[in-house]
């Protein structure tokens, strides 16, 4: 193996731990639900709005720390966006009322996950590879978030049962401080980068004006809403709905590894897939399967056994929808600032994420129950399903004109 090639592959590799801590750490958020809000005397409402602020503020600073990637590098951005995480995890540690937890839960986490995870390091991923490996080195990044569910979700239940919430809470924040590590080799993003976009002249603005006039890259932002929902609604809400249902605490454990064991092997087949076949119809098919996953998870009786055939089939298509959304980007506007407009596609993900874990304490609070959004999930997930068909995923005329004039 040659040097650089060497070096290429440990920065992938770097990038990938990077993404399984930042994954990781936020998905063991749900299981602090409880204690916290026994602890103050709350509602679950209130830790679920700190929460879906965390998905909001997460969403809105997304496509700022795709832009200051794209322009600054990515390392810089990163490095920024560890001290923000670590920091939330403190305030949340050390709060002691509602606001605190709004401000470190909520916001510092969410500007801190946006600067560290998928909408950063996925295009970083992206320029680094030949053009032939990116659907794949996506789908390895994708991937890479899921073992870090599997891997930081335990270790943040047993911190927690073992020292307290608040005990738990500081340490994952120093777990979070590992992030400086992971960035470092991501310091020559743009020197090493494959990207032969790099030289174009198009502005920030200029692809903001080309991606806003395009209607198929708003079909695409609107169809990312479902997906947030979802994932987010289960990612918070599932201890606490399996708690409901008499299950014990092991049996919530088990389902968030196995859907991050599951995603594991569904991001890279979908990542291998994204570069054969096509990105939108992947899409649909994905979303139309989760619709059935949860349709029938919810008709059929509830147990251990079906709870966790649930997580399994869930896992697969987790974060599978990554590879092509993103790949969809970069395919119809080209990498330069794919961050960027990647990131607003996210924004519409988060969007999507506040609504699921608000409104799952919000009718759980005035309802007593769950069902409401899961059957809500369900359908809409048939309605982008459909969506996703209309999309025309060939490059924009821009990129079209560039590559007959070559």
């Amino acid at each position: 193996m040659s040097q650089p090639v060497k070096l290429l592959s440990i920065a992938v590799a770097f990038a990938c731990v990077l993404l399984a801590l930042n994954f990781g750490l936020r998905s063991s958020m749900g299981f602090f639900m409880a204690p916290i809000s026994d602890e103050f005397g709350y509602g679950r409402e209130v830790f679920a709005m700190s929460l879906a602020l965390q998905n909001l503020w997460w969403g809105l600073t997304q496509p700022i720390a795709g832009a200051i990637s794209d322009r600054f590098g990515t390392l810089k951005t990163v490095l920024a966006g560890t001290v923000l995480y670590a920091l939330g995890l403190y305030v949340t540690a050390n709060a002691s009322g509602a606001a605190e937890l709004h401000i470190g839960s909520g916001f510092l986490m969410g500007m801190g996950i946006a600067a560290t995870g998928f909408g950063v390091v996925l295009p970083a991923m992206a320029r680094m590879v030949a053009p032939e490996k990116r659907a794949f080195a996506l789908g390895l990044g994708s991937a890479a978030g899921s073992a870090g569910q599997l891997l930081v979700v335990p270790v943040a239940q047993s911190f927690l049962s073992a020292y307290g919430w608040s005990s738990a809470l500081l340490l994952l924040a120093a777990c979070a401080l590992l992030m400086v590590v992971c960035a470092l080799p991501l310091a020559r993003d743009g020197a090493t980068s494959n990207n032969t976009e790099s030289n174009s002249g198009q502005t920030a603005k200029q692809a903001l004006q080309e991606a806003g006039a395009y209607s198929h890259y708003w079909l695409l932002v609107a169809g990312f809403f479902v997906c947030g929902f979802q994932l987010a609604f289960i990612t918070v809400h599932m201890p606490a709905f399996l708690s409901d249902k008499g299950f014990e605490p092991d049996v919530a454990v088990m389902s968030l590894a196995l859907i991050g064991l599951f995603n594991i092997f569904g991001c890279l087949i979908s990542g291998s897939w994204s570069g054969k076949y096509s990105k939108k119809t992947l899409l649909a098919y994905i979303y139309g399967i989760r619709a059935i996953v949860i349709a029938v998870f919810m008709l059929y009786p509830m147990t251990a056994g079906s709870v966790y055939v649930f997580a399994i089939a869930t896992g697969l298509l987790w974060l599978a929808t990554v590879p092509p959304t993103s790949g969809l980007v970069g395919q119809m506007f080209g990498l330069k600032h794919m961050g960027m407009l990647y990131g607003i596609v996210f924004l519409s993900h988060q969007v999507g994420s506040f609504c699921g874990v608000w409104l799952g304490g919000y009718l759980y609070d005035t309802t007593g129950s769950y069902d409401v959004v899961w059957w809500a999930a369900s359908a809409i997930a048939m309605v982008t399903a459909i969506i996703h068909l209309f999309i025309d995923e060939r490059p924009v005329a821009r990129l079209r004109s560039e590559t007959s004039l070559a």
